[in-house]
């Protein structure tokens, strides 16, 4: 079959920053998708997007659908034909339904039968017939949360659409979408080349682009080319280096179509303000990338990537120099004014800020947390007097001149800000770590102060909300409590901290008299073991060993996890699966036989076949060895050593019936494969792991 590329560029507005590359890659994944499902064949997939355009190539697409078999079953072929043989109603009508007569249908045999069929080959549509709509549909169903219609047309997209190129080899496919007629010209750069340009094939696409238009529409290419120009520019010019984060690099990427770095430099004095806020007014302000020196303190230099290569580079970066100025002059003003007050004498501030209609303010909120603080840090050996000061003072720094404008800076700003008061170190940074960690990956608190506000400050979150029945919903989490809880386990798991969720949970619990539901601190304790699942499946655990663990409901964070990786490690045993079938096995028989009400002591005198009196030996031996280990909670040895039953348990099986007449020795055969499942209960059920067969 022929093939030909496809190239289709949709010319816009200048697209959202932030949404550029999601429309880009949704974009392609649906005339990806929608070649598949017509069953057009097709090589590589590229695509293309700037701040104007958002642009598909298809290498090598078949110029039609395969052709396709059709085969539609029919009546019997004892009710198509009557006693004569001549055709009865239902095979007229059937083939009346398709189209023929009667003399073109087969039939097939099947092991229920003969039946008539209709055997034919439908012919596949050229593929420039099925583009347009294909397109049409990828559009239509783009990641757009709000579109916009401008003009006297009803036509709907997030930005203003203006001009439309669908060519296929040389050819133009002329089917008007989005009230645009499809040519082979695109548009150059707004300044650089402000005209038409003709795109000849698909292949011509970004070299025309780039040699006359003075775009590049290759997002990767162009982001690789900034990243590399503000590199070289930092390390020029500046003998420094530029830091440069994924998403601000994105977003700059996104905003320029011929990118052109260039360096300025602002006021050292401005140095005296915390890098954090000069960063915060560089990125998130000017998108600006800030230098640093060698051993990481920051310089009085940005760089600034312009969409243009100015004739007169100066005048451009005076612009920016003098546009910047009066943000890192409002920064150092803020700074200034903040310090002239204590966070102390900002508590009572806290009073009026509502931190959710019937748990309070912020200030009581802040109460509550100090108290809890206090406890959690007695309970992981730090001070309690730091940790109830440091959650007191956490939330003040909301209430700062610097914080009400750069709202990023919260906790930051308070760790500055404490120190200056002259606070106990730990005090101050706790202020900064109660936010920790602020999304997945991120650091953890470095000292125990920090870790017991974080976790109050969550926990309190948690038992306030689910308390008077605001637990997250669906997609609304409004409160961000999943990733609270997240945060919590981390925290406790990676510190190591021994602390127990239910624990945590009652002492919230008991800092409100507002709350309306009932066993709320049980109902956050499994709210925030559903969490793991999604933990462990991350690092690639299955949820069969989660849901082993699970069903224990071990309510110590760190004691959860070290079950976890202890029956991961089990699973991988040449024993695990056999052993996992024999506790499935054992689990029925006992709960068929009075689950709860079977004991586990064996008596000697009634073991008479020799597999049975091995295997009670075997667990006995293992009992004596495995028991320490689980109290000292080393669950990943303990399994270790319990894999050395199944050989016995095998056994048992094969040679032993538990259900004999004799009632006594019936029920000791019960306590003994009780006392076994028992053993392994003490880390987790691995009846729920896969077993073998």
């Amino acid at each position: 079959m022929a093939t030909q590329d496809f190239l289709v560029e949709l010319g816009t507005e200048e697209l959202p920053p932030k949404a550029l590359k999601p429309l880009s890659d949704a974009f392609t994944q649906g005339i990806a998708k929608g070649l598949e499902d017509a069953g057009v064949e097709f090589g590589k997939v590229e695509a293309f997007a700037a701040p104007r355009r958002l642009a598909v190539r298809i290498r090598d697409l078949a110029d039609a659908q395969p052709d396709k078999a059709v085969e539609k079953r029919g009546p019997a072929v004892k009710a198509a034909f009557d006693d004569s043989g001549n055709p009865t109603r239902a095979l007229t009508g059937f083939a009346t339904s398709l189209g023929i007569t009667p003399d073109q249908l087969d039939t097939m045999e099947t092991d229920k039968g003969a039946w008539v069929v209709y055997r034919t080959v439908e012919q596949g549509k050229p593929t420039v017939e099925l583009l347009p709509e294909l397109v049409d549909k990828s559009l239509a169903a783009l990641p757009i949360p709000k579109r916009m219609r401008w003009g006297a047309h009803r036509t709907e997209f997030v930005r203003p659409v203006h001009w439309l190129i669908m060519l296929f080899g040389n050819k133009v496919i002329d089917t008007p979408i989005m009230n645009l007629t499809p040519g082979n010209t695109t548009r150059g750069h707004r300044f650089h080349c402000p005209k038409e340009l003709i795109v000849p094939t698909p292949g011509d696409y970004e070299v025309v682009l780039k040699e006359e238009g003075c775009v590049l529409a290759d997002f990767a290419e162009r982001r690789e080319q900034i990243r590399r120009g503000v590199t070289e520019l930092a390390e020029k010019e500046a003998g420094g280096k530029a830091v440069i984060s994924d998403d601000l690099l994105d977003e700059v990427t996104a905003l320029n179509e011929w990118p052109v770095p260039l360096m300025g430099r602002f006021e050292e004095r401005f140095l005296d303000v915390p890098a954090e806020a000069l960063i915060s007014s560089m990125e998130e302000h000017q998108k600006y990338f800030h230098v640093v020196a060698a051993d990481g303190e920051m310089l009085p230099l940005f760089i600034t990537v312009a969409n243009i290569e100015s004739k007169d580079p100066a005048q451009v970066i005076s612009g920016n120099e003098k546009v910047i100025r009066p943000r890192l002059a409002d920064a150092a003003f803020f700074y200034d004014t903040d310090r002239k007050s204590r966070l102390e004498d900002r508590i009572d501030a806290l009073k009026p800020i509502v931190f959710q209609d019937k748990l309070g303010s912020i200030y009581d909120k802040s109460v509550r947390v100090a108290a809890l603080a206090k406890k959690i840090a007695d309970a992981i050996d730090s001070d309690p007097a730091l940790a109830e000061r440091a959650a007191m003072l956490a939330k003040t720094d909301l209430v700062t001149e610097m914080v009400l404008e750069f709202t990023d800076l919260q906790g930051i700003m308070g760790q500055y800000y404490a120190a200056n008061d002259g606070e106990h170190e730990d005090v101050a940074k706790a202020l900064n770590e109660q936010y920790m960690p602020r999304f997945a990956g991120d650091d953890l608190p470095s000292t125990l102060t920090g870790c017991a506000v974080a976790i109050a400050d969550r926990i309190d979150s948690l038992v306030g909300l689910f308390g008077i029945n605001q637990p997250p919903s669906g997609t609304r989490d409004p409160f961000g409590l999943r990733r609270a809880s997240l945060g919590v386990l981390r925290i406790i798991i990676e510190r190591e901290l021994p602390l127990d969720l239910q624990t945590l949970c009652e002492w919230a619990e008991e800092n409100f008299t507002v709350l309306t539901e009932q066993n709320t601190a049980s109902t956050v304790v499994d709210y925030m073991l559903e969490r793991f699942r999604a933990h462990y499946d991350e690092q690639g655990i299955s949820a069969e060993v989660y849901l082993a663990v699970h069903a224990r409901r071990p309510t110590r964070p760190l004691d959860f996890d070290r079950r976890v990786k202890a029956v991961e490690a089990f699973r991988q045993l040449p024993e695990a699966q056999a052993l996992a079938g024999a506790n499935k096995r054992v689990s029925n028989i006992l709960t068929k036989q009075g689950g709860d009400s079977i004991g586990e002591t064996v008596d000697s005198s009634l073991l008479q076949d020799p597999a049975e009196q091995t295997l009670a030996e075997q667990v006995n031996a293992q009992a004596d060895k495995v028991v320490p280990l689980f109290e000292q909670g080393d669950y990943a040895s303990a399994l270790s050593s319990l894999a050395s039953l199944r050989a016995p348990v095998d056994t048992f099986f094969d040679e032993v019936m538990v259900m004999a007449d004799d009632e006594a020795v019936r029920n000791n055969r019960l306590a003994l494969l009780n006392r076994l499942r028992n053993l392994f209960l003490r880390v987790a059920d691995i009846s729920l792991l896969p077993t073998a067969g």
